[in-house]
């Protein structure tokens, strides 16, 4: 609700130009009310467009020669769908993930996912590559992220592991060495404070989460006991939170709903597979446990349990608590949509099916989805 609280206002305030080429999701409008000096504008959002804008903004920053230190926000589509077309042959040899079904159409669409793994690794080689070139490489610290696990079904928008487990590199000055790899849990809200401390700046009052840096300097081992993740409205409404420890994952669906939402997977071979072989009538388990030492793919859910009870339990207690700190708005029933924005019915079948928008008067009123018509 407050965009100043945005990274780019913050890193602003203190000295830095700051860039945005590419996508954001965090403000309907203006990049500038996040804090952004200067955005790349266009409809185009492929890419090499967006890797080029994301040079050029390098090679313009290491060109003036500014004492002032520089934020570059490169925000790729890809791997989002659709992804790029490619040969059935080249489909014959690839293996979707465990949890999906090994079938023509599910390897078509890995293979097709993995044409568009190799279209953001071009891009990004070509920003990391503009840091070198312009010799900025070395005091830059360079941070690659996603927002949600792959655009499959039961991996984007679920919060098992497969939707909130997410790449997170980081390469640069402060302590930062390469070649590691870290298995302590982490969230993205870590990554801000982590960018505080690295840079030498006061972490802003409001701000929450932990900065990774001692487990980065192996001094510990964990910041993070446990790690929370949140569902409320995706294409359509499917409220959902989980508390994720080392061993265990609990996940709580709000709202009346028994049944997938199907808006929330993207459309794409997979799942329609599992559409013609019934997913849209499963049932979804309202409360779920998963082992994660034992039942690393959180397939078998111990919720009623009896000999799991006191675990649920405790991480119901858990889960709570921290909905309660973080003033979560499921605590006072579930959530309007808010006034101007628009969602699927959840019962509908796709994300391309007709929107409702929410009108001032607090009525729902049906709209053509504009993506069907394009």
């Amino acid at each position: 609700h407050d965009p100043g609280q945005h990274l780019a206002t913050t890193l602003r305030n203190h000295g830095y130009a700051t860039t945005l080429a590419g996508i954001q999701h965090a403000h309907p409008g203006d990049a500038t009310a996040l804090g952004y000096e200067h955005a790349y504008a266009g409809e185009e959002r492929d890419y090499r467009t967006v890797a080029a804008n994301a040079v050029a903004a390098i090679q313009e920053h290491a060109a003036a020669g500014a004492d002032a230190p520089f934020f570059l926000d490169v925000g790729f589509v890809e791997t989002h769908r659709p992804f790029p077309e490619v040969d059935e042959a080249d489909s014959r040899y690839v293996q979707p993930p465990p949890h999906l079904p090994d079938t023509p159409q599910t390897r078509l669409d890995i293979a097709r996912y993995g044409a568009s793994v190799r279209e953001l690794d071009a891009g990004l080689g070509a920003v990391l590559d503009a840091l070198d070139a312009t010799g900025l490489a070395a005091n830059t610290l360079a941070i690659c992220t996603t927002d949600h696990g792959l655009a499959f079904p039961g991996m984007k928008c679920n919060l098992t592991d497969t939707g909130t487990g997410v790449l997170l590199i980081v390469r640069g000055p402060g302590g930062i060495a390469g070649g590691r790899v870290c298995d302590a849990l982490i969230s993205q809200i870590d990554i801000f404070p982590t960018i505080c401390e690295v840079i030498g700046i006061e972490r802003p009052a409001w701000l929450q989460g932990t900065s990774i840096m001692p487990v980065v300097r192996e001094e510990a081992e964990k910041v993070n006991d446990a790690i929370y993740a949140e569902v409320t409205y995706h294409a359509a409404y499917e409220p959902q939170r989980a508390i994720r420890t080392r061993e265990w994952l609990y996940i709580e669906r709000f709202g009346e709903r028994d049944l997938p939402v199907l808006p929330n997977c993207d459309d794409g071979e997979s799942r329609d597979f599992l559409l013609d072989h019934g997913w849209g009538e499963r049932p979804v388990d309202r409360i779920e446990l998963y082992d994660n030492i034992f039942d690393p793919m959180q397939r078998r859910n111990l919720a009623g349990d009896a000999a799991h009870a006191s675990v649920a339990a405790d991480l119901h207690s858990r889960l709570w608590d921290w909905m309660e700190r973080t003033g979560d708005p499921l605590l006072d029933g579930p959530v309007p949509l808010p006034v101007g924005a628009s969602t699927n019915d959840p019962a509908s079948r796709s994300f391309l099916d007709d929107l409702f928008v929410a009108r001032p008067d607090g009525t729902l009123e049906r709209v053509p989805n504009p993506r069907t018509l394009r």
